[in-house]
């Protein structure tokens, strides 16, 4: 952690490299960054909290107009300088107030859950997949697949799809290996130009930090080849979503140990993890349905959580607050190589600072009281009727945001862990947010019944 004394030899050398601009890029309650721009011979002040903003001006900042402004406090230890334009310096940033961190801003609120797993010794690591698609906006306002030639049904993984969108995937890929997170793989993922990038884990802040950039960055390229990447978790009601599948261990702070490694053969259920991760596994069970909301926090994300949809196979997306091994249907995941957990549930469009304080918290509570997942569940668990579900103890997921928002309200957890404020400020506007889309009237609406009666 970069110390007063040192701001200035860092200012000097982002002026060296070129920088002329900074921004300390704060999230709101959706995780969309918000900062001002400051000139980079104002960086001292910059990097002390200089900047301050009127939170009723954005979304889930939890003030009215008659407030004191928030301030921005960058994080100096983590400046990328955009590759694009090398006159800017992004840095993620915190909010404070008075002084002191505002615990409505949801990056707040995981420093502090990572403190409270901190004082059991434990750090978290998190990977994030990250699933994107790449297409034209119609001046008419409707998405399309670039793709003139696109006709088939199963695209995963296919070669020339990959190579159409070259690209803009060099340039995202550059970029990633650029700014050292280590690239290990990328592909065409299961929709027509839908594609996946996964780089190497890191502790759960910086995972966060580098998720926001990276829905930034990707869609910068994007618009440099005439094209948005969007984030939208389900943008074609035939075709799978976008996920942003949560890969979670914790480590012993002092020896970097993984602690949820265990080979399979020592391992009783078979899994290959620890006691201490079937333990978080069941904590996150416990609150899973509350979770759904801050994993799936868009009315669209629902049309993502389906068994098939209008799809003419399996949509891959967790329906069930369950758990097993490398089986996709459970909401919960042990992959083959053990060693960490995956929540499937999340999805493209989470604010990622608020859905791992959740998680982390959840797991942290199943830790602390040695909370027993059950029996894991190896088979096809969309196939699997109600009867067998209830039978195996077995509930669904939310199937709508409004459903996830009343489990997420009714779950005294939530508010243990964010506070009354970030707590109210995430249920008013995701409540609003079902209105509006409840109360618009859609096409579907018209084509079904205009002529019907």
């Amino acid at each position: 952690m970069k110390t007063e004394a040192e701001l200035p030899s860092l200012r000097d050398s982002l002026k060296t490299k070129g920088v002329k601009y900074c921004i300390g890029a704060y999230v709101d309650i959706h995780g969309v960054p918000k900062g001002k721009v400051v000139p980079v011979d104002h960086f001292l002040d910059f990097a002390r909290g200089s900047e301050l903003y009127t939170g009723y001006a954005l979304d889930g900042l939890g003030q009215g107009p008659n407030d004191d402004e928030i301030a921005s406090l960058p994080d100096v230890d983590k400046i990328i300088q955009l590759p694009w334009q090398k006159e800017v310096a992004w840095m993620p940033a915190d909010n404070t107030f008075k002084g002191q961190p505002y615990e409505v801003n949801t990056r707040c609120a995981l420093k502090k859950v990572l403190k409270q797993a901190a004082d059991m010794g434990l750090g978290m690591n998190l990977g994030i997949e990250c699933e994107v698609f790449v297409l034209k906006l119609t001046p008419e306002g409707k998405l399309e697949i670039p793709n003139s030639d696109e006709t088939l049904v199963k695209t995963c993984y296919d070669v020339k799809r990959f190579m159409d969108r070259f690209t803009w995937l060099d340039k995202v890929a550059t970029c990633i290996n650029d700014l050292g997170w280590d690239l290990y793989s990328f592909d065409h993922e299961d929709a027509s130009s839908q594609f996946e990038f996964d780089f190497k884990y890191a502790d759960a802040l910086t995972m966060c930090d580098r998720y926001i950039f990276f829905r930034y960055m990707a869609k910068h390229y994007a618009a440099e080849e005439g094209l948005i990447a969007t984030f939208m978790p389900k943008p074609f009601a035939d075709k799978t979503g976008n996920g942003a599948h949560f890969n979670m261990s914790m480590y012993d702070l002092e020896t970097g140990k993984n602690l949820f490694a265990r080979p399979h053969a020592e391992d009783p259920r078979g899994l290959g993890i620890s006691e201490m991760a079937y333990h978080f596994i069941g904590g996150v069970l416990k609150h899973g349905r509350a979770l759904c909301a801050t994993f799936a926090p868009t009315v669209n994300s629902y049309k993502r959580l389906v068994r098939r949809g209008l799809m003419s196979y399996y949509s891959w997306a967790p329906v069930f607050n369950s758990y097993g091994r490398n089986n996709r249907t459970n909401s919960v995941r042990v992959p083959m190589a053990g060693g960490r957990v995956e929540s499937r549930n999340a999805d493209a469009a989470c604010n990622p600072y608020l859905a791992a304080t959740l998680v982390l918290a959840a797991g942290l509570e199943g830790i602390r009281e040695k909370i027993d997942p059950g029996a894991s569940n190896e088979d096809n668990l969309y196939s699997l009727s109600e009867v067998e579900l209830k039978a195996r103890g077995i509930s669904e997921l939310p199937r709508t945001l409004d459903e996830a928002v009343r489990a997420f309200a009714e779950d005294p957890f939530v508010e243990a862990t964010l506070g009354t404020e970030l707590r109210n400020e995430f249920i008013t506007y995701k409540s609003e947010e079902w209105l509006q889309y409840h109360q618009r009237v859609s096409q579907w609406e018209i084509d079904q019944y205009a002529r019907l009666f």
